[in-house]
């Protein structure tokens, strides 16, 4: 079965605003950037992802996904990241991919081993809670779109809801490097104390606390 990775990724100037008391614009914008290198490094590198989907209108990240050999969907109007990965579900079915995993672009901890043993479950839904519980950080689905993706703020309920309509078996798998992402300073702060960030990420961190 083929699995996809379903990359979401907002322009890098209007990212990470609840960022904005601890990194200024133009150093979040590079932080941001610097995430998604790890994200994109981390997919490479797990054996069971046949391939990667950005959705994107940033050009930069754009350019980052070809590089990486990734697939690049246009997403003019940005209007969230349901609507992103619903884009990038309809690319998966249109390459006849059996499966997807959708994955956010601000996990720069995130272990290729971790996600790896997140493919082997058998569920047709697999729910990844974010570190609070209460949010959803990602989602493995088979078929793509065996539920609608409805993140945001409380989305756990919501996903978890959709796949009991669904009648399809599902699951809700805890992933330490995927629970971990970086909304707000104390997300950041967690990922720092976490020893586990990604290169691009520490090399971002480091210039903004040598400013």
């Amino acid at each position: 079965m083929t699995t996809l990775a379903i990359l979401p990724v907002k322009g890098f100037g209007r990212a990470k605003q609840r960022l904005r008391e601890r990194v200024p614009d133009g150093p979040r914008a590079g932080l941001a950037e610097a995430m998604v290198r790890d994200v994109l490094r981390a997919l490479g590198e797990t054996a069971g992802i046949d391939g990667v989907i950005v959705v994107t209108a940033e050009p930069v990240a754009a350019a980052l996904a070809r590089e990486a050999g990734a697939d690049v969907v246009h997403d003019p109007a940005e209007s969230g990241q349901s609507d992103a990965v619903a884009l990038g579900v309809r690319r998966a079915l249109e390459r006849g991919a059996g499966r997807v995993v959708a994955v956010p672009g601000d996990c720069p901890a995130l272990d290729p081993a971790e996600l790896e043993a997140l493919l082997a479950s058998e569920e047709a839904v697999v729910i990844v809670p974010d570190r609070h519980g209460t949010g959803t950080n990602a989602l493995l689905l088979a078929p793509p779109d065996a539920i609608a993706p409805s993140f945001g703020p409380g989305s756990r309920d919501r996903h978890e809801a959709a796949a009991r309509a669904s009648g399809l078996p599902w699951a809700v798998r805890a992933v330490a490097t995927l629970g971990m992402d970086a909304d707000t300073p104390d997300d950041l702060a967690t990922l720092e104390a976490s020893g586990r960030l990604g290169p691009r990420t520490l090399q971002a961190l480091d210039r903004l606390a040598a400013r």
